[in-house]
C-alpha cells in the first residue's frame, strides 16, 4: 500500500482549516456577497462580517479593533510598516532610515532597499551565531533616530525568537516606531500585544489556517505611517480599497482558533520537533541542527547535512513522500545559501546543505517516524551523487 504524503513545510504556507472554510464561505456567496461601504442591506451584512473579523483578530492578539488593519498578506504589511514609516518620517522632516536586522524575511530586506531607491537609507543589524540581533548594534542605531526599526519575532528560516519585548522597549525609550514580522510567531509563541510596546505588527492569514491572500497590519499609533496605496478612505485611509471580506472573516476565525490552541499546540509541536532533531541525529550523526543554541520557535527545524545539496535533499525527500523546504536560492543559475545563515556565519558548504522542515497543526509523530524512515537513505542518495559529480 502507498503511504500517504507528509507535509513538513508549514513555516511556507498551511492547508485551509475546516471551520476557518466554513465561516468564510458565506460571504463569497448570496448571503452576504456585498461592498462592505455600501449603504444597502447586502452592503451592511458584509461591514457587518468584517467588523466581526477586526474584532476578533484583535482579541486573538491583545490589540483593540480600530488598530487591526487588513492587508493582501505579509508582504503588504511589511511594506506598509517599513516605507510607510520612512514616509511619515519624512513627513515629519525626520530622516528616512530603516533599521532590519540581517535576517529579517526578504520582504522587510526589499522594502528597507525600497527607502534607499526614495532617497533614505538602510542599516543592517548584525545577528550572533544562534541568529540572536545584536543589541548593542541596535543601541548604537538608535542613536541615529530612524524612521523605525524591524526586528522579526520569530525568524522563518531557523525558528529564533528574539528579545522583542526589550527591543520594543529600547525603541519606545528612543522615540522610534517599532515593527516586528509576527507571521511565524503569532499561534506559536505567547502573544499578548497588551504588554509589549510594539508600534506595528504583521500577521498573515496563510500560516495558521486561513487561505492566501489576507493579512493584517497592527497600527498603534496612525501617526507612525503613511499610506503606500492610495484610493478611497477604507480602513482609515491607511489601506484603501475595498476590503476582501471574506479573507477578513476567514483570518478572524484562523486567528481565534490559532489563539485558543496557542498553548498546547506549542508544547505538542515542541516535542515533536525535538522527536524529529533526536531521530535525525541517530540516522545522520554529523547533522548540523542550525540556532540550537537559542530560544526557538516550536514548529521550526533546520539541519545542516554536510557533503549534500540541500535542492538535491528536498528532490529526493519529495520522491521519497515528504516535504520540506530550503532557504537557497538561484540566481542566474547559481544556487546561493540562505541569508540567514550567512548571516549567522554557518560556512558556506553547510548552509548549500541546511534544509526546513516545519510542523503545524496536523502533524503527528507518524509523519516524524516516516521522515526519520527516509532521510538516511535519501543522504546517502544525495551524498553518492555529489561523490560522482565531483561536488562532495
Amino acid at each position: 500500500m502507498t503511504k500517504s504524503p507528509v507535509y513538513l513545510d508549514h513555516a511556507a504556507t498551511t492547508p485551509v482549516r475546516p471551520e476557518v472554510l466554513e465561516a468564510m464561505l458565506p460571504y463569497l456567496t448570496a448571503q452576504a456577497f456585498g461592498n462592505p461601504s455600501s449603504s444597502h442591506r447586502y452592503g451592511r451584512t458584509a461591514r457587518a462580517g468584517l467588523e466581526q473579523a477586526r474584532r476578533e483578530v484583535a482579541q486573538a492578539v491583545g490589540a483593540e479593533p480600530n488598530q487591526v488593519i487588513f492587508t493582501s498578506g505579509g508582504t503588504e504589511a511589511d511594506n506598509l510598516g517599513i516605507v510607510g514609516a520612512a514616509l511619515a518620517a519624512r513627513e515629519r522632516g525626520g530622516a528616512m532610515c530603516a533599521v532590519v536586522s540581517a535576517i529579517e524575511h526578504k520582504a522587510i530586506l526589499a522594502a528597507a532597499h525600497a527607502v534607499c531607491h526614495l532617497g533614505g537609507r538602510e542599516v543592517l543589524l548584525p545577528v550572533d551565531r544562534e541568529g540572536r540581533v545584536d543589541l548593542d548594534a541596535l543601541d548604537e542605531a538608535l542613536r541615529q533616530r530612524p524612521a523605525v526599526v524591524s526586528v522579526m519575532w520569530v525568524n522563518n528560516e531557523v525558528g529564533v525568537v528574539q528579545s522583542v519585548a526589550e527591543i520594543a522597549r529600547r525603541c519606545r525609550e528612543a522615540g522610534v516606531a517599532y515593527h516586528t514580522d509576527a507571521v511565524q510567531a503569532f499561534g506559536k509563541v505567547p502573544m499578548n500585544l497588551a504588554t509589549m510596546a510594539c508600534t506595528l505588527v504583521t500577521i498573515s492569514g496563510h500560516k495558521i489556517g486561513a487561505p492566501k491572500g489576507i493579512g493584517a497590519m497592527i497600527v498603534r499609533d496612525r501617526k507612525a505611517i503613511e499610506a503606500i496605496i492610495h484610493g478611497g478612505g477604507q480602513q482609515y485611509g491607511i489601506r484603501p480599497g475595498t476590503e476582501n471580506v471574506a479573507g477578513a472573516v476567514a483570518l478572524g476565525r484562523a486567528a481565534t482558533l490559532a489563539a485558543a490552541e496557542q498553548p498546547m499546540e506549542t508544547e505538542r509541536l515542541r516535542a515533536l520537533r525535538d522527536e524529529l532533531a533526536c531521530r535525525l541525529r541517530e540516522a545522520v550523526p554529523d547533522l548540523v541542527v542550525n540556532a540550537e543554541g537559542a530560544e526557538r520557535a516550536p514548529h521550526v527545524l533546520n539541519v545542516a547535512v554536510p557533503g549534500a545539496d540541500s535542492e538535491a535533499l528536498l528532490m529526493h525527500l519529495d520522491l521519497a513522500g515528504v516535504a520540506a523546504s530550503s532557504g537557497s536560492a538561484c540566481s542566474t543559475g547559481a544556487v546561493e545559501p540562505s541569508h540567514v545563515l550567512v548571516a549567522m556565519g554557518l560556512p558556506r558548504e553547510l548552509a548549500l546543505g541546511a534544509i526546513r522542515f516545519s510542523l503545524g497543526h496536523e502533524s503527528s509523530p507518524e509523519d516524524v517516524a516516516r521522515v526519520a524512515e527516509v532521510m538516511p537513505v535519501v543522504v546517502t542518495k544525495v551524498r553518492k551523487l555529489a561523490g560522482v559529480l565531483g561536488r562532495a
